[in-house]
């Protein structure tokens, strides 16, 4: 990049690559085309790495992961035949709140002036932007470089402010439009109102300081947020235990002595859901009201007895308070002088999980196979769990830091881990993921492990194989439900790198998984035979819930 006189960028391109890095990004995902070319050889020659992913969804998919480890990611892609088939995986990040920079190449200005029928066009020159309006936080067509430097912060801040995608267009013509005049990113800073702020600090005090047994919820927000280390602080300040919702899964280490588990409602835990649902002040501290956190809607959390804060809102009780940050309630609620009641905290043990000694000539059974699984964890290890009893039955794991674990739980798109390791190991290249998927959400995104080969990452990827789509079978049985049955553990042939297994018996399984701890230099990959109805007990409540509504 050739930045101007000032040490500034001068093109409408180069000063988006410049304020991808002020935010803290090292890398790119994406796939090029001819509309967005130009943009692709300006990443070439910036300090940015590009990714390329093997289809658009993936790359999106990779992006997400990235976020999540990284706190921002970005995804590059060309009109519409591009950025329309990146539309799913961007809707998962906007639902599950992942800051995702969605980047698209578009046709040029002049070109724009006569309304060509040119290739890759859908409708008008406005329909995919106007697509990801309703999937982001927010949107801009760079198209005059009188406002683009403007919008291009404007969108940024909007990612970083709510977590959320947001979408930036530029036409071909415009990606070395140079600055009308100088313009130097000045990035608003929020603050709470500070009357609301104090009032909310002083009810939730006394609330707190007037419970007999008081339980945080700690939800994905405060992994997105990066508010972690505040709730720690709270929660050990007073000693008041902590639970996690599904999506929020390793917001603690679970190894902590205030951790009780995932709190899911009629899902979970007996002993989770009763400590929790008999507590007088639940504190509901960034997390998400979906159907799948709450069990199918099972969990019994009265308001009246809720602590309720997110982003978007924060509610005790009946009371509504407005113009409040999360951060900074959090961090002011740490802070506050209270006393909280201590009673003593249940044993709600370590899930359901059986110890596990291998039994070499029984056939692999999920409950067997997750407890084997949760002996391979360690510091190192981020599980990756894809949708189906790979996520039901990984919420009996135990996960050792926070933020190691990753999944689509709210959104709960299939074919989401695979391509969501791969941008784990972009984030970090010291972390190790575990990827937990079906053959059904396998066979979606199956072929990014390319991108494993090409980079050399090694990811382990544990197939369940069960012939299909098994949480449909208990909710509604049919052929519709089986898949064809892939050698999956021939992949690394067609690869080209690699290591694959099968896996039939516990035999099998132990000299698998010890082969591929031991393999650091690519992907190992276990096609793990089981019965096609064979589920987690957590499974077996989901579907019990939900084929009642079906």
């Amino acid at each position: 990049m050739s930045p101007g006189a000032n040490g500034q960028p001068t093109s409408i391109g180069q000063y988006l690559i410049h304020r991808l890095q002020e935010c803290g990004l090292r890398d790119v995902f994406g796939i090029p085309g001819d509309f967005v070319l130009q943009f692709y050889g300006m990443l070439e020659d910036s300090p940015l790495r590009v990714i390329g992913a093997t289809r658009e969804d993936c790359a999106g998919y990779a992006a997400d992961g990235y976020a999540r480890i990284n706190g921002l990611g970005a995804v590059c892609v060309t009109y519409c035949v591009g950025g329309l088939s990146l539309c799913n995986s961007i809707a998962g990040a906007y639902a599950e709140k992942s800051p995702v920079i969605v980047i698209s190449g578009g046709p040029g200005v002049e070109e724009r002036r006569t309304d060509p029928l040119l290739h890759h066009r859908v409708r008008d020159f406005d329909t995919q932007r106007e697509v990801f309006e309703k999937i982001t936080v927010a949107t801009a067509l760079l198209d005059d470089p009188l406002t683009a430097f403007r919008e291009i912060d404007r969108c940024l801040d909007a990612a970083i402010r709510y977590k959320r995608p947001v979408y930036l267009e530029i036409p071909r013509d415009r990606v070395h439009a140079e600055a009308v005049y100088p313009h130097e990113s000045k990035r608003e800073v929020q603050s709470s109102n500070r009357d609301a702020l104090k009032e909310s600090l002083e009810e939730a005090a006394r609330l707190i300081s007037a419970s007999r047994q008081p339980v945080i919820i700690a939800g994905v927000e405060v992994h997105r947020f990066g508010l972690r280390e505040e709730v720690l602080k709270l929660a050990e300040k007073h000693k008041i235990p902590i639970c996690a919702t599904l999506l929020g899964k390793s917001v603690i280490s679970e190894k902590h002595p205030l951790y009780l588990g995932l709190y899911e409602g009629a899902m979970g835990r007996d002993s989770v859901r009763q400590y929790v649902e008999s507590s007088d002040c639940v504190i509901l501290l960034g997390t998400f009201m979906t159907d799948i956190n709450l069990g199918i809607f099972t969990a019994r959390l009265d308001p009246g007895r809720c602590i309720y804060a997110t982003s978007e809102q924060l509610r005790m009780r009946h009371h509504h308070f407005h113009d409040v940050l999360l951060p900074d309630f959090i961090r002011g609620l740490g802070r506050a002088k209270f006393t909280a009641p201590q009673p003593e905290l249940p044993d709600c043990g370590g899930g359901e999980l059986p110890d596990y000694k291998p039994q070499p000539e029984e056939p692999v059974t999920v409950a067997r196979l997750f407890a084997r699984i949760n002996r391979l964890l360690d510091e190192s290890s981020v599980v990756v769990a894809d949708v189906g009893d790979s996520l039901f039955a990984a919420s009996d794991l135990t996960i050792y830091r926070h933020t190691e674990f990753l999944s689509p739980a709210y959104y709960t798109s299939m074919g989401f881990a695979v391509p969501a390791a791969i941008g784990v190991q972009v984030a970090n290249r010291e972390l190790r993921p575990i990827v937990l998927v079906g053959d059904g959400a396998f066979q979606m995104t199956a072929l990014e492990l390319s991108t494993a080969v090409r980079h050399g990452f090694n990811p382990i990827v544990l197939v369940l194989n069960n012939r299909g789509y098994t949480t449909e079978r208990f909710l509604q049985d049919g052929p519709f439900n089986d898949i064809l049955n892939w050698n999956y553990h021939r992949l690394p042939d067609l690869l080209g790198g690699g290591w694959g297994f099968e896996v039939h018996n516990e035999g099998d399984l132990e000299k698998a998984l010890r082969a591929a701890m031991a393999n650091q230099d690519s992907f190992s990959l276990l096609n793990i035979h089981l019965d096609p109805y064979d589920i987690s007990p957590a499974l077996q409540r989901l579907t019990k819930r939900l084929s009642k509504k079906i």
